[in-house]
């Protein structure tokens, strides 16, 4: 999939059949909340997921699954070596809970787009535009305090100042450690390096 020459899906193809699939850039960030969210368990999730996605669920779920998972991910095959959604070596670098405002002002500084009022957003152009962003953005210096390797610092005063921008800005842990397990195998499900039995 190639966004300079392919369209953009809203649907997708299981079975010889075309299912319609909520493109809208919201739906995928609902989706992306729900699946750090450690009060629903796995298959709570999986149902919720198909209901977010697909107006009408298909009858092979394994496949609908799977499909989602292609759609969220931009429709790139995603390798082992390939940064999850807001994660990195550093852990994750962004929160569409947490920086919901400097997000929104990121969009609206850069591309005039209020995303409050805008009716539909394809995703995958969100996901884009998002990846594009400016280093005068607030979020994207936030970003790169939060994936900041304090260890690859010598200069002592460089690093005090980095270790204290990482503390300021750091996501608050909402899960215990076992909870932070289970959430880095649904990470790798999201992002093509598991598989959707390994929570189900």
């Amino acid at each position: 999939m190639n966004l300079l020459i392919d369209i953009v899906p809203t649907v997708v193809g299981i079975n010889g059949i075309e299912y319609e699939i909520n493109s809208d850039f919201r739906t995928s960030i609902l989706f992306e909340l729900m699946m750090q969210d450690n009060e629903l368990d796995d298959k709570e999730k999986i149902i919720q997921a198909l209901n977010l996605y697909y107006p009408e669920i298909p009858e092979d779920i394994n496949k609908a699954v799977d499909m989602l998972l292609w759609f969220y991910r931009g429709g790139k095959d995603i390798t082992s070596n390939s940064k999850s959604a807001g994660k990195g070596k550093a852990g994750q670098i962004y929160s569409f809970d947490y920086d919901d405002d400097y997000i929104y002002s990121a969009f609206l500084d850069q591309y005039s787009i209020d995303l409050q009022d805008i009716e539909y957003l394809h995703w995958w152009k969100f996901k884009a535009m998002f990846k594009s962003l400016k280093e005068d953005n607030e979020i994207v210096k936030i970003m790169g305090y939060r994936a900041m390797d304090l260890s690859k610092i010598k200069d002592k005063e460089q690093k005090a100042h980095y270790k204290k921008m990482k503390e300021l800005y750091k996501i608050p842990a909402k899960i215990n450690k076992n909870e932070q397990e289970k959430l880095s195998d649904i990470n790798r499900v999201l992002m093509g390096n598991g598989n959707v039995s390994s929570v189900l």
